[in-house]
């Protein structure tokens, strides 16, 4: 997987009504753990790490890239925003070239059902369209996970098709770019 390419990076943090998008910092690596070693978080990502591992191999400050968002409620991390550009040789693919943004999101269970997913993807994917004109955007989910797929559709996500993966069935969406 590849940055956003030509975008500048980071940005400056993007605010809404109640979070704050920014880049990760050293502060965040205590719920950068909390969110790999969940087992609720784990159950929709292939299961969870665990908290030793975890603990040895995080990074001093966590996901630093090129598309990654700190979702911040209240000065505290609750998940994280990705965007980034999917391998060309994936199977599943918009353009026949590949090489798609794809949109990833992991929230921690203390933050779920409260609109924080949805306001801060919505946020990420304006600030995209920003950016990037025009450009589709996919997203992969767990067909299983009825949350994920809410959210999908609440984004303007439609199913493009369904594949086997990491032992469970795949929901594979797209979401045409926005001009």
């Amino acid at each position: 997987m590849n940055g956003l390419g030509s975008v500048a990076w980071p940005p400056a943090p993007i605010r809404t009504e109640r979070l704050v998008l920014r880049e990760s910092e050293g502060r965040d690596r205590p719920a950068f753990i909390e969110l790999f070693t969940s087992p609720e978080v784990g159950t929709h990502i292939g299961g969870a790490r665990p908290r030793a591992e975890a603990e040895r191999t995080a990074p001093e400050v966590p996901a630093r890239r090129s598309g990654s968002f700190v979702v911040e409620r209240d000065g505290a991390m609750i998940g994280t925003v990705t965007l980034v550009r999917r391998d060309a040789e994936a199977p599943e693919r918009v353009r026949p070239e590949g090489g798609e943004v794809e949109l990833g999101y992991m929230f921690l269970p203390e933050a779920w059902g409260s609109g924080y997913a949805t306001e801060a993807c919505g946020a990420v994917l304006e600030w995209l369209a920003g950016v990037l004109p025009g450009e589709p955007v996919v997203l992969t989910t767990q067909s299983g996970n009825a949350r994920s797929l809410r959210l999908a559709e609440r984004l303007g996500f439609t199913e493009a098709q369904r594949f086997e993966a990491y032992g469970a069935e795949q929901w594979f969406g797209v979401r045409p770019g926005s001009r």
